[in-house]
């Protein structure tokens, strides 16, 4: 019985780990101090408070998500970085679907495609302060790319996070400048 547990575990790891694209983790990995998340489709249903059916629609064929931001600010991700990110991402055969803006940032949509169905999607999320990046196990639909970010960032719990994580050494500064030693 033991046995067959697992071959039963090892068989699904497998599947589990294709949710994050090599880049992405190499990506996380160079920038250690990056914010992470990951939403189960189930996690993502709880941010629909309005009970939406279009963003319902939206997320319906994603498995899981990653939700990576790089604060530039206070990294030294430049655009030669940025440009060597979409390469690592082509290099895993993903393509290129949209490229649009919205609200200042610049968003692109990759898909990885085998025989017509889509394994994947990478919407990188780009602007002077921060690299958000949502790696995607499904698909989207990426005419809807920037709505799916909105949704996730106007979220009050994770908008907050988001910001504090954006600002955790302004209130470092000013906790050590009263007194406070922080370790």
């Amino acid at each position: 019985m033991k046995k067959i547990i697992l071959i039963l575990l090892v068989c699904s790891v497998p599947g589990s780990m294709i949710a994050q694209t090599e880049t992405t983790q190499a990506l996380q990995k160079r920038f250690a101090d990056s914010f992470s998340l990951y939403f189960y489709k189930n996690t993502l249903r709880m941010l629909n408070q309005a009970d939406n059916k279009e963003f319902d629609e939206l997320i319906k064929n994603i498995e899981k998500m990653k939700f990576l931001v790089i604060d530039k600010s206070k990294t030294n991700f430049a655009g030669a970085d940025y440009k060597k990110l979409v390469h690592d991402y082509k290099s895993e055969t993903y393509e290129e679907a949209v490229t649009s803006r919205y609200q200042g940032k610049s968003f692109d949509v990759y898909l990885k495609d085998r025989k017509g169905s889509t394994l994947g999607t990478v919407v990188l999320v780009n602007d002077s302060t921060s690299l958000y990046v949502l790696d995607i196990l499904g698909t989207i639909d990426v005419r809807q790319a920037s709505k799916l970010f909105s949704t996730i960032d106007e979220s009050s719990d994770i908008g907050q996070k988001i910001k504090s994580f954006m600002n955790k050494d302004e209130r470092h500064k000013g906790e050590f400048k009263k007194g406070v030693q922080i370790q």
